[in-house]
């Protein structure tokens, strides 16, 4: 139980890293260089246009608790609602987890046990060990991030060369830079670096192997770290469907299930 309740949490903790990180999205080519309010403004735009997705792959983890891999599938319907299932060898399912706004339901298979609460700041901290609101969570699964508060801000540093942008955003009042490398050949964010003050890298992520769906650039291999947990998540998505009618989420448990409050 104790390593498959770690597995969960470092991948929710892995998908959670691209909120604050490298979010992949569409970007149309231009002879002219974009400025970085026309950039800044088709990357939130393609984000918006995901209203439901479907990703199924292998995740392999490698931290000071954890080596280990396992197969995967996440399901997201917007506004409120998340599937998660670890499965083992035959596709054999092991846990399932389902959040919504309101309330969240954990189900171990192996002890037949479902723990179920309140969906709120703290439970979200406590469960996935970052601090994340509902709708960052919704955006992490769909390997996107929230560029609102940059539409109407001018970065720090903004640079093109050969089809290569560089985007740095400074914030005085946490003392944490952020570096985004956008290729417009791969169509989408490659890069990201999260550093503090001294320039020290917090959080790295590399997005590789972009596939365009519904319009977006997704990719296909993710590969984070977090340095000050030294820990490192690569995800290789296997199949990826979005905005399609016949994704739902299908949260089912036997009768017998012991069920404990969280």
């Amino acid at each position: 139980m104790k390593k498959l309740y770690s597995l969960i949490t470092a991948f929710v903790i892995i998908l959670l890293l691209n909120v604050s990180g490298c979010a992949p999205t569409q970007i149309v080519r231009e002879k002219a260089s974009l400025s970085s309010e026309r950039l800044i403004n088709k990357l939130e735009a393609n984000r918006r246009k995901i209203k439901n997705f479907e990703g199924s792959g292998t995740l392999k983890v490698d931290s000071n608790q954890l080596k280990t891999s396992a197969s995967f599938k996440v399901t997201l319907v917007k506004p409120d609602s998340i599937s998660l299932i670890i499965m083992g060898p035959f596709g054999i399912e092991l846990a399932q987890t389902l959040v919504t706004k309101n309330d969240f339901k954990f189900y171990d298979v192996l002890h037949n046990t479902l723990f179920i609460g309140e969906t709120n700041e703290h439970v979200l901290r406590d469960i996935f060990r970052i601090d994340l609101p509902f709708s960052d969570l919704m955006d992490a699964f769909i390997g996107s991030v929230n560029l609102t508060k940059h539409l109407y801000k001018e970065p720090n540093k903004y640079s093109e060369l050969d089809d290569v942008y560089k985007l740095t955003y400074s914030d005085s009042s946490k003392n944490l830079t952020t570096n985004y490398t956008i290729d417009m050949n791969k169509l989408g964010i490659v890069d990201y670096k999260l550093s503090d003050k001294s320039g020290d890298a917090i959080l790295t992520g590399k997005y590789s192997k972009f596939n365009m769906i519904e319009n977006v650039a997704v990719p296909f291999e993710i590969d984070v770290q977090n340095r000050r947990e030294n820990q490192q998540v690569k995800i290789h998505y296997k199949k990826i469907v979005t905005n399609s009618k016949d994704i739902s989420i299908n949260f089912k448990i036997p009768d017998d299930a012991k069920v404990l409050r969280w």
